[in-house]
């Protein structure tokens, strides 16, 4: 089963649409203004989510002394990435691999060659793709950020930045968005369960794993510095993760508004029922459980985003915020694994939830927009468990090797002493707090 060339609006015609298209010829070749700016208008929300929605999310989570760190390992990823996307990473995921079209996209559009801004990508500009997916290549690594802070040397996270965007995002980003083996099996990915979230989660257990936990793991937690700034940056996520999904039907259509409404659904549903938790487990909810249950609601519903209706999304959205908040207890408390951040429990745990429950949510009795032809739902949840599968397996082999060289090479861990002391201090030089 092909997917290549179908277009996410062939969905309001009842056709399953797993990926974008491949690329200028694979669909409509008439620029539409109407699909270029809510494409322009979604990249500018996706890069919110990172700068600042993350930034600050992840800064208010962390010790006084490191809040900085965090903000400034959010913007160095950033730029990183924006470079390495141009320089090749782009053209590796979307670009035309000739005989290696399966597995990975050839070189012949880095530095944007041969791209001009007359290019088409479907119904809105070349450049403007490119800039849109830009924004999913920043993001990803710096969700992994949440990983390793207060603990990490700075080097060690723009070169595993770098390196993982190269080695893991392109070549999982072609195989499910740019034609690849993945896409051709019906993979649904809509907007990054897979190709966002389970890779930047499952990189996050191997970093955590790798780095070693924080001193005093876990008997001595601190609870976060600031909770008005990580429920700040969490609704700063919640606000640009409408370009994030909608933006991922690639026009301003039918696809985007249920993409936009589905997401909204889910993240209030995962929010109210990770704070009903809290409520009856210790007597009162909090800010920073409420915030961070909507993030997994959002996470969870980003690969199911154009296939499942309000009822689908109210489902993932209560057991998001169920198994999501269980998950990030049984990380750090039952197997002692030091996911800073819970990357993995909200992020990676919640793009694989979704990334497998729409191959039985999508049902149009459930007000989903249908399988493809001829496909059951037990064969959708095969594909969907097998592009699981294979991503994560693949993330944690090529993490592992990326952090096994850069561990014998520039280092991943700073001292205790400069632990103690906090990064913002002895890696910037600044303080984010100046009390007297």
């Amino acid at each position: 089963m092909t997917t290549i060339g179908v277009r996410t609006g062939a969905l309001l015609a009842g056709v399953a649409a797993y990926g974008w298209a491949m690329g200028p010829a694979a669909a409509a070749d008439e620029l539409s203004g109407g699909d270029t700016a809510w494409i322009l208008t979604s990249t500018a929300l996706v890069l919110f989510m990172t700068l600042p929605g993350l930034a600050l999310f992840y800064a208010g989570l962390v010790r006084a002394r490191n809040v900085l760190s965090v903000i400034m390992h959010c913007v160095a990823v950033a730029c990183v990435v924006s470079l390495a996307w141009l320089a090749g990473a782009y053209s590796l995921a979307f670009g035309d691999g000739g005989a290696s079209q399966a597995w990975i996209g050839g070189l012949g559009k880095a530095m944007l060659a041969g791209v001009g801004a007359d290019s088409l990508w479907g119904t809105i500009p070349e450049p403007v793709f490119f800039m849109f997916q830009m924004t999913f290549a920043i993001i990803t690594p710096a969700l992994i950020i949440g990983a390793y802070p207060e603990r990490v040397r700075f080097a060690a996270v723009l070169l595993f930045s770098l390196v993982w965007l190269a080695v893991v995002y392109a070549p999982v980003c072609h195989w499910i968005w740019g034609g690849g083996w993945l896409a051709e099996m019906g993979t649904i990915d809509f907007a990054g369960g897979i190709v966002v979230h389970t890779t930047a989660g499952v990189s996050s257990i191997v970093f955590a794993l790798m780095l070693g936990p924080r001193r005093g793991f876990p008997s001595e937690l601190r609870p976060p510095h600031n909770p008005g700034m990580v429920a700040t940056g969490a609704c700063m996520l919640w606000v640009g993760w409408f370009g994030f999904n909608a933006g991922s039907a690639l026009g301003a259509n039918g696809s985007a508004g249920m993409a936009m409404l589905v997401t909204h659904i889910s993240a209030s549903t995962a929010a109210l029922v990770w704070a009903g938790i809290e409520w009856l487990r210790y007597g009162r909810p909090s800010l920073v459980g409420i915030v961070t249950g909507l993030v997994a609601g959002l996470a969870s519903i980003t690969p199911a985003a154009g296939s499942v209706g309000p009822v689908g999304a109210v489902i993932i959205g209560v057991i998001a915020g169920s198994f999501c908040q269980w998950l990030s207890g049984f990380m750090k408390f039952r197997l002692r694994v030091d996911d800073s951040l819970d990357v993995f429990a909200v992020h990676g745990g919640g793009g694989i939830l979704g990334s497998i429950l729409v191959g039985a949510l999508a049902v149009p009795a459930l007000g989903g927009l249908g399988l493809a032809d001829g496909v059951s739902i037990a064969d959708q949840l095969g594909v969907q468990a097998l592009a699981v599968g294979v991503t994560a397996v693949w993330s944690a082999a090529a993490s592992w090797a990326i952090l096994a060289v850069l561990r014998a090479t520039v280092g991943l861990r700073v001292s205790e002493e400069t632990e103690i002391e906090g990064l913002d201090i002895t890696a910037h030089g600044e303080r984010g707090y100046e009390l007297t």
